[in-house]
């Protein structure tokens, strides 16, 4: 399960080029995506989606906005493991014990962390962050650009013994 939405803004959204190579490698070793999220995270999760090459697209079924909470819930609870963004659907995740790696841009683990235990963090320790902002205020959103597929998908295959070979 992807989770690439976040409400409280671009800061804290890591970017869809780096979900879609988490998704491209994980459909390549036999996995099957869903992307959650509201109704607003749906066009993101079709701009990931549309990233991804036909034959590997059709693995990636864009959820966002098409559950209830209660039934995100539930599909949740089915993953194999969670990527997402500090966002209510982390926390969801978490309180689930579902293998999550759990991305930070603008905010900090150390306030809002995952309560699990199956959980990996991934971040950047730069100088602007956290900012706890909305939007950057430099403008660049590297706390979260920066932040490569390679970090994530290791600590996913630390949680899940299915290593996967990153470019």
């Amino acid at each position: 399960a992807l989770c690439p939405g976040a409400e409280f803004g671009e800061a804290r959204r890591w970017p869809a080029e780096h979900y879609a190579k988490v998704a491209e490698l994980k459909i390549r070793a036999g996995w099957q995506v869903w992307l959650f999220g509201s109704k607003n995270d749906h066009p993101g999760g079709e701009d990931l989606r549309m990233r991804l090459i036909p034959g590997l697209r059709e693995e990636c079924t864009n959820l966002s906005g098409a559950t209830s909470l209660a039934e995100a819930i539930d599909l949740l609870s089915c993953a194999g493991a969670v990527v997402s963004n500090d966002s209510g659907l982390m926390h969801v995740a978490a309180a689930l014990n579902r293998p999550l790696v759990a991305v930070y841009g603008s905010t900090s683990p150390q306030f809002t962390p995952p309560l699990a235990e199956q959980v990996e963090i991934v971040r950047l320790d730069l100088d602007c962050s956290p900012c706890f902002e909305r939007t950057c205020r430099f403008g660049h959103y590297n706390c979260l650009r920066e932040l490569k597929p390679r970090p994530v998908i290791e600590a996913l295959d630390r949680l899940v013994a299915d290593p996967v070979e990153v470019e």
